[in-house]
């Protein structure tokens, strides 16, 4: 039996963007078809007010990235807080990238703010600082796409840190067998993150945006963690 995964996507994509990638609901839904665990995906997207009704069963919760600042007091992003905090409160499986990685950091007694590192694009490597059952497959240290200019500063107090590097300390992190985060975009592509790249070439920076584009020679793997985040929904952890 597939997994069905409700995806909160918390952002509408820059005009000149939207012709070819829709929006992060399509882009997830086109990363988790590349890795092997059965899985549906309903998309809300939250910005417009979306929700699924009362009797809808999913496995998980994923909330996408966003331009917003995940400590924004924008209605909709409280509105968002609420309804995660509820779904965590019910013990519910909770997957977050970027800015859901940086708000449910916040929500959950961690700090969410802007970096005094700056901005964070291309790819970029990290030390796996965790292994878990559900890492699989294995990987020495991993490498996603990134767009950032916010950072998780201090973690929620039962968060493991799975990731990190000296740009990106809490890049990502699990807490316990309900609630997995990533800083960077698994779901990202490399023609993406150029185009995102010339778009914010101004705000950045010539010299983020230069080592940005020349960072794309390199792989990632957003296909691994897609399929990290699957076996981590179905994972049932061992009870002693």
């Amino acid at each position: 039996m597939s997994l069905r995964v409700c995806i909160l996507e918390t952002d509408i994509l820059r005009p000149g963007l939207i012709d070819q990638y829709q929006g992060y609901g399509q882009m997830f839904k086109r990363l988790f078809s590349k890795q092997p665990i059965a899985a549906e995906f309903v998309v809300y997207n939250v910005v417009q007010g979306e929700y699924p009704s009362d009797d809808e069963v999913f496995d998980a919760y994923l909330v996408t990235g966003s331009k917003a600042d995940s400590f924004g007091t924008d209605p909709w992003i409280q509105t968002l807080r609420t309804y995660l905090l509820n779904r965590y409160e019910r013990g519910d499986k909770l997957l977050g990238i970027c800015f859901g990685h940086q708000l449910l950091a916040l929500l959950l007694g961690g700090k969410s703010e802007r970096a005094s590192q700056g901005w964070g694009m291309g790819t970029h490597n990290y030390k796996l600082a965790a292994k878990a059952p559900w890492m699989s497959p294995v990987v020495e240290e991993l490498t996603l796409l990134i767009s950032h200019q916010d950072q998780v500063t201090v973690l929620p107090e039962n968060a493991t840190v799975i990731a990190s590097s000296d740009f990106c300390p809490f890049a990502a992190y699990h807490i316990n067998d309900q609630v997995l985060c990533f800083q960077g975009h698994p779901e990202f592509i490399h023609d993406y993150s150029r185009e995102l790249l010339e778009i914010l070439q101004t705000n950045i920076g010539e010299k983020v945006y230069e080592s940005g584009v020349a960072s794309l020679a390199h792989d990632h793997h957003g296909v691994t963690v897609a399929e990290w985040m699957m076996r981590f929904v179905t994972h049932k952890p061992q009870v002693s």
